[in-house]
């Protein structure tokens, strides 16, 4: 299996800016990130950014960069530019990692190639965590997947779902709930279709960028993540977190 990772990063982050470029213990966070994937046996990493500064620091420690346009809405819009740009071939498999998951297994960025290289069907393949406590599930910032029996996506949701009929003191850490983990792998050719459909209705309404796939009839493979997947980082307080377990080893 072939595959290669583009990662997005971009400086002007609303709730922490320059975040890509913070240090964590005594890396930036990008490179963290870029160190991952390279751990995960890709063919090629990439860093698409629209930013000076993040570029000369991935081409300080050896990245490749592909420059992007500044007004891309997302991390998905910049990938497809920076793969389109490099002339990927149209059954390139594509891992979106993005620039903010410095703890995420190399095993589960293979996992997500993988799934999607096994099976033609599956337009997006992408993975999910067992949510642990009640206050994560009913968290809005922590976003929910159902799936069906063959683990593709039924529904995203950043509600608690599925929801109990008698209340949440139904709820249990052994039922089926589970977080959705944003790490995706597609198909060059999937990903460029994806990008020039319109948003949908549910994803305005969610905020999440998944449900557009589906709305479109796409499939999404869901399986469980190999290895815990770690902590994003979107905030100072993130952040402050990470550099102490980085802290800890």
């Amino acid at each position: 299996m072939t595959f290669k990772v583009y990662i997005p990063a971009r400086y002007d982050s609303t709730r922490l800016p320059g975040k890509a470029l913070a240090d964590l213990g005594g890396r930036t966070l990008l490179e963290h990130v870029y160190r991952r994937a390279l751990a995960s046996g890709a063919a090629e990493v990439v860093i698409a950014t629209d930013d000076a500064r993040i570029a000369a620091c991935a081409e300080g420690f050896g990245a490749t960069v592909c420059m992007t346009s500044p007004a891309h809405q997302s991390g998905t819009d910049r990938i497809a530019q920076a793969a389109a740009l490099r002339g990927e071939s149209p059954e390139a498999v594509i891992v979106n990692l993005q620039g903010d998951e410095p703890f995420m297994p190399a095993a589960v960025i293979r996992q997500v190639a993988a799934a999607l290289a096994a099976d033609p069907q599956v337009d997006i393949a992408t993975v999910c965590e067992p949510v642990d406590t009640l206050a994560q599930w009913q968290d809005p910032n922590v976003v929910k997947v159902v799936r069906d029996v063959r683990g593709r996506a039924l529904y995203f949701s950043r509600a608690a779902i599925p929801h109990p009929r008698d209340g949440d003191h139904e709820w249990s850490s052994r039922g089926p709930f589970y977080r959705h983990v944003g790490i995706y792998a597609y198909r060059c050719d999937f990903l460029q279709r994806f990008v020039r459909w319109a948003p949908a209705t549910l994803e305005t309404l969610e905020r999440l960028e998944q449900l557009r796939a589906l709305c479109q009839g796409a499939v999404i493979s869901v399986p469980t993540a190999l290895e815990p997947c770690g902590v994003g980082i979107d905030t100072p307080a993130d952040l402050a977190h990470a550099r102490r377990l980085m802290a800890a080893g």
